[in-house]
């Protein structure tokens, strides 16, 4: 009978973070196009999106939750997204600019590869065939996308896309960064809310990028209303509301599954890119999305945790006490 409801409840729990996740991955398929109407330089956008977003969410924690006690280890691991956020945001922004939001957030979610062969090398999972051929199926379909001939494209073209390729790196480093750092913080008698740790990370992430900022010289002044309207969008809505879905849900869904269903990112990034910005698209085009997008999806196939008695393979699930 307990282990009937214990599995009710973490069967509740998964469906419960499957929709948080696809929400909050929806939400942040919308920010390339915010990036680009915010009419600033992309790290002076990047900049004031964490800044903003780490003041509201220290607000929400103070007026909702409280501030709790952080371990060293804890402090420690939100140094990791932090950091990775701050890489992550430089170059996507640049990629935004170059190559638009809809191939830039395809190409960010890379992430999936990246996040596969960290769960392979870190948390015990195998690798399948299906990744080694949903890996050369996404390069297809990014073959497709990119006209066939890569000699061919503009040398700015070709970095915006290594800038997005290097963004997935990046996004995939900061989702486990994220995870374990919440499960750092979830060690204690103390209840960390999860905001307190998107907020610690988000004011590391703008102190990065400001420094960022001011080794390349570039001017942090908002040039109009309208831009800051933009910027705080992007910073309560894409980034505050999102974040804070989507790491409810990061430690009941396993690291394949969470990587899975941030692919809802670049499907909305892509079509608002052609609804809203009139992106010129040819049905190879559409083809080569459909293809990278299915080489994504195969390669993110939910992997296998080998039993520590070498037994039949159990799903990998991780709760904030199994990761610490």
């Amino acid at each position: 009978m307990a282990q009937g409801m214990k599995a009710a409840v973490d069967s509740a729990a998964r469906r419960q973070g499957f929709i948080q996740l696809l929400i909050g991955a929806a939400i942040i398929g919308s920010n390339g196009l915010m990036v680009r109407f915010a009419q600033t330089p992309p790290t002076v956008s990047a900049f004031w999106r964490m800044l903003m977003s780490a003041i509201l969410l220290a607000l929400l924690v103070q007026f909702r939750h409280g501030w709790q006690p952080l371990s060293a280890r804890a402090w420690g691991w939100i140094c990791v997204p932090a950091i990775a956020f701050a890489v992550d945001l430089w170059m996507w922004h640049r990629s935004i600019l170059i190559v638009g939001p809809g191939l830039s957030t395809l190409l960010a979610n890379a992430q999936v590869f990246f996040m596969v062969l960290a769960g392979v090398l870190f948390f015990g999972e195998r690798l399948t065939w299906r990744f080694v051929f949903g890996v050369a199926l996404a390069f297809f379909g990014l073959w497709l996308l990119l006209g066939g001939d890569w000699a061919s494209l503009p040398a700015e073209y070709r970095w915006g896309v290594w800038l997005g390729l290097g963004t997935g790196l990046a996004y995939a480093v900061y989702n486990i960064g994220l995870k374990r750092a919440q499960s750092e913080a979830a060690v204690g008698q103390a209840r960390v809310p999860i905001e307190q740790v998107l907020c610690l990370a988000a004011f590391g992430s703008a102190l990065v990028l400001g420094l960022m900022g001011m080794a390349e010289g570039s001017r942090f002044a908002i040039p109009n209303w309208r831009s800051f309207a933009i910027l705080l969008s992007l910073a309560a809505i894409g980034h505050c509301l999102s974040w804070i879905l989507i790491s409810r849900a990061i430690n009941a869904l396993s690291v394949g599954m969470v990587g899975l269903l941030l692919l809802t990112q670049p499907t909305v990034a892509y079509l608002l890119d052609v609804v809203l910005l009139d992106k010129a698209t040819s049905p190879r085009e559409w083809a080569g999305l459909a293809v990278t997008l299915a080489g994504i999806f195969v390669a993110g196939l939910k992997t296998r945790l080998r039993s520590s008695s070498g037994g039949s393979a159990t799903a990998i699930k991780r709760s904030p006490e199994e990761s610490g």
